[in-house]
């Protein structure tokens, strides 16, 4: 019964190298894809990944990747799959399930911190607890936070890095330690009968 698994798992993996071969954009469409494709090298480096090679992975929405590549060009890098899992908002076996081909590497200086365990929505939250609670905006920024939201409240990370200017740096600490409710901040009204 192992050699026959074994067999049909070398033989899937021979049909997806021809695919592959014949259709280098391929979308997996399965877990056992993944591993497949990379048992046979492939490999999607998370910081640099275009819009095509994110497309490959099973279950991946367009807005997903669009919030990714935007993120990217604002020089925002994932140290790890618990960032990648935070930032899209995965199931932890779709996450694993994609764990295979990903490479986490890091270009430039510096390590990324990890997250604190409860994300500040940056939609409501008062200033008094985005002061407490994310010591790394400053006054300036916080101010211009609470502005922009009252504008429109903010839809993800890249959206408040492109309204706040953030540099990328501080976009990554940020990661996993905010959240981004829907609405505006303000009081909430009492419920009608």
């Amino acid at each position: 019964s192992q050699a026959n698994g074994d067999a049909n798992d070398q033989l899937e993996r021979e049909l997806l190298e021809l695919k592959l071969r014949q259709n280098p954009g391929l979308r997996l469409q399965t877990p056992a894809e993944v591993r497949h494709a990379a048992a046979l090298g492939w490999r999607l480096d998370v910081n640099r990944a275009s819009a095509d090679d994110w497309l490959r992975l099973p279950g991946i929405t367009p807005t997903q990747v669009d919030l990714l590549l935007r993120l990217q060009r604002g020089g925002v890098q994932l140290s790890g799959l618990d960032d990648l899992e935070r930032l899209l908002e995965l199931p932890r076996s779709q996450a694993t399930a994609w764990e295979p081909l990903l490479l986490f590497r890091w270009y430039g200086d510096g390590a990324p911190l990890h997250a604190s365990p409860r994300p500040v929505d940056l939609n409501r939250a008062p200033s008094a607890a985005l002061e407490c609670e994310l010591p790394q905006l400053n006054a300036v920024r916080r101010a211009r936070l609470l502005r922009e939201r009252q504008r429109a409240p903010f839809s993800d990370l890249a959206d408040l890095q492109q309204r706040l200017q953030l540099p990328p740096a501080l976009v990554e600490e940020l990661i996993g330690k905010v959240r981004f409710g829907q609405g505006p901040a303000g009081p909430q009204l009492p419920r009608s009968a």
